[in-house]
């Protein structure tokens, strides 16, 4: 079988796997996908296919990565996709040796990510103002408040916070239910500030942006529509401008675990509310909670007082 045709095979196996069995969301999905097909194309050009590849393939195509200036967390990323497909393929018995085996995670790929500064964070909340005077501005100011108070009380990605319901949103139990990576559900505790604002949102601003439109979701576009990731991004940006800070919904994510960690969280807590599947992943705050454990040392400890 030709290389083309036998890695459109292997791909469209894995794909279902990661649709039927898997329960993965479309964007994951398609992320996994395209790296999947990049490392396919990087072994065409080499005369290899997927199915025979060698781990000295899958070390090379990292190395090429670098190269081309590819941060660290990209790449491994492209390495996590690479070890789930082969054994995804290994376990269906495809291949009879899995490549990525004793190939290390790059050392970049645990850099902490960027966090603001808690001084940063509160200009951004505060950053929404009505565009106008109408209704229309100050229920739309309303929601974008009460978006930017859930995304960082409760550390949510974009896809959960579009998605979240009305069902799922306990108001007066402090909390929300939220689904994330491969539709599972966690509860996720939010502060006085955030149900604050989601209270007042939920009441006349929300009403004005769904008109007569009847819609499950908390957060609504004009005519009761559903928001999009695009829209999300243009909000947080202009809220970003405003307050100066130039934020990402993955900053307002770490930056809350940062937080958390900073004022004495565990790394299981903090694991739970992120909704990260294996503990290695919230283990690049692990520095945070270090830092932390020294001062309490530095400062309680009869040894370690300055003298």
């Amino acid at each position: 079988m030709p290389p083309r045709a036998s890695n459109e095979r292997v791909i469209s196996s894995f794909v279902d796997y990661l649709q039927v069995e898997k329960g993965l969301a479309p964007l994951t999905v398609a992320a996994y996908t395209s790296d999947i097909g990049q490392f396919a194309e990087f072994l065409a050009k080499r005369r290899g296919s997927l199915a025979t590849a060698v781990r000295a393939d899958v070390r090379n195509f990292l190395q090429e990565l670098f190269s081309n200036q590819v941060d660290g967390r990209s790449v491994g990323r492209k390495l996590s996709a690479l070890r789930q497909f082969y054994r995804h393929l290994l376990l269906d018995k495809l291949i009879d040796h899995d490549p990525t085996l004793d190939i290390d995670s790059p050392k970049q790929w645990k850099v902490l990510p960027k966090s603001l500064a808690r001084e940063e964070i509160s200009k951004l909340l505060q950053a929404p103002r009505p565009s106008s005077k109408h209704k229309w501005g100050e229920a739309i100011a309303a929601r974008d408040r009460a978006m930017l108070e859930m995304f960082y009380a409760g550390a949510l990605r974009v896809s959960e916070i579009v998605g979240v319901k009305i069902e799922d949103l306990k108001i007066d139990l402090g909390y929300v239910l939220v689904r994330g990576k491969g539709d599972k559900e966690r509860i996720v505790p939010l502060g006085r500030s955030a149900l604050d604002a989601l209270a007042s949102y939920m009441g006349p601003p929300r009403n004005v942006l769904a008109g007569e439109k009847s819609s499950p979701l908390v957060f609504v576009g004009r005519g009761g529509r559903k928001l999009t990731r695009q829209r999300v991004w243009q909000m947080l940006k202009s809220a970003s401008g405003a307050a100066g800070a130039n934020a990402t919904p993955h900053m307002l994510r770490h930056s809350c675990a940062t937080h958390m960690v900073e004022n004495g969280a565990d790394l299981r807590t903090v694991q739970t509310i992120l909704g990260h599947a294996d503990v290695s992943t919230t283990q690049v705050y692990t520095h945070l909670a270090l830092d932390g454990l020294k001062n309490v040392y530095k400062k309680h400890h009869p040894r370690a007082k300055s003298r």
